[in-house]
């Protein structure tokens, strides 16, 4: 396996955090409401991967901006 480095201001990761999470909710949505089993065995899989990338990447986040990088309210102060 190789690796992909890439360096991100914490806006930029704010973005990506927001998005993966806004997908995790998505694909666990489905798991729980599909009647098709073909389908939630194809989205659990992702999903499964997907929370092996997320956790570690939100808590490095966390650890380096505080919990303020997983606030994604659009309200103004």
């Amino acid at each position: 396996m190789t690796n992909f480095t890439i360096e991100l201001a914490e806006s930029e990761l704010k973005l990506v955090l927001e998005s993966l999470i806004e997908m995790e909710s998505k694909m666990a949505n489905i798991c729980d409401t599909s009647d098709d089993e073909d389908e939630i065995a194809d989205i659990g899989n992702e999903l499964i991967e997907l929370r092996l990338f997320l956790k570690p990447l939100i808590e490095r986040s966390v650890k380096e901006y505080g919990k303020g990088i997983l606030n994604f309210s659009r309200e103004l102060l």
